[in-house]
């Protein structure tokens, strides 16, 4: 039984900044073996016109690969209601919207208001219920939710005003982003038990960045508040395009390390993500992996029934 879910975003936010095209078979091949590692739900790519990021422009192979894993939650981000017809049409099982807490960063980043992402956010949700077949999971992110790098600090009521249209509106899940990094233990406690109180435990996830060096005491935080659902990167690959000097997302590798230290499963093999960890950071030494610290005696103290723990 799985206690915590940890989802990986790396293929997506850790990609999404690289100016240089990693070949598809790389991504196919480490989305095969992170699910081999555990990791049940990757969000394997972006539905982002390839003129703006031609990255992703391979995202149709790249989810059926992803497909073809059995017992894997293929997630995309989807910026409009056309890249939502596309990953209807594609199969996946879980797309995120992406709107902002904050005005500023909602038009620079989005090009469109809060108001405006909310009704975009109502008319993609009314695509998906209206599709025949499987429908997937829709979820609504709401990134800048704990600062903004245009305008600075964000109102709590305005992060909870948007969560409440987007519930109201039907999402599945709600998904606050700490897009620049600039979130501390408090803040996040306090904001994560509001919107768990209104969504439920298995309908709230956060995504952390790691700018100011919180990331995993934030997780910390978020965890007290009832949260059981984590965004994190591979490596702590990543980065806002929007907000320079921002660092990647909290390590997924980290962050594993951490809760299965206390007790929470997470049905992850660590060696496994390392090997992943490792592979990436020789293959694309510009994606900036955070280099894991290997201490085999301090694992040890932490998993002393782990004989893999003492190699």
């Amino acid at each position: 039984m799985v206690d915590v879910t940890v989802r990986e975003v790396g293929l997506r936010e850790g990609l999404q900044i690289l100016p240089d095209i990693v070949p598809t078979h790389r991504k196919t091949e480490w989305i095969a073996r992170l699910a081999a590692s555990g990791l049940r739900e990757i969000e394997v790519t972006s539905l982002v016109p390839p003129k703006y990021l031609p990255q992703f422009a391979d995202a149709g192979e790249v989810v059926a690969a992803a497909r073809a894993i059995d017992g894997l939650e293929v997630s995309v981000l989807v910026p409009n209601l056309a890249g939502a017809r596309r990953a209807l049409e594609l199969g996946v099982s879980h797309m995120t919207f992406i709107a902002s807490a904050s005005e500023a960063f909602s038009a620079a980043n989005l090009r469109c208001t809060r108001e405006e992402s909310l009704q975009a956010f109502r008319d993609l949700l009314a695509l998906v219920r209206q599709a025949p077949g499987p429908q997937p999971k829709v979820a609504a992110g709401i990134s800048a939710a704990f600062g903004c790098a245009l305008s600075g600090r964000v109102e709590r009521a305005d992060v909870l005003m948007m969560a409440d249209a987007m519930l109201e509106a039907g999402a599945d899940e709600i998904i606050l982003a700490d897009t620049i990094g600039a979130a501390n233990p408090a803040q996040v406690r306090a904001l994560m038990a509001a919107v768990v109180s209104r969504a439920g435990t298995a309908a709230v996830t956060l995504h952390l960045h790691d700018t100011l060096g919180f990331g995993l005491a934030n997780a910390v935080a978020a965890l007290d508040a009832g949260v059981r659902r984590f965004d994190a990167s591979v490596g702590g690959v990543g980065g806002c395009p929007h907000s320079p000097g921002s660092t990647g997302n909290i390590a997924s590798e980290d962050l594993v390390l951490m809760l299965e230290a206390m007790g929470l499963s997470t049905g992850v093999d660590l060696d496994g993500l390392l090997a992943v960890v490792d592979d990436i950071e020789q293959s694309l030494p510009e994606a900036g992996c955070r280099r894991p610290i290997r201490r085999p005696d301090l694992m040890a103290l932490q998993f002393p029934s782990r004989e893999k723990a003492a190699r």
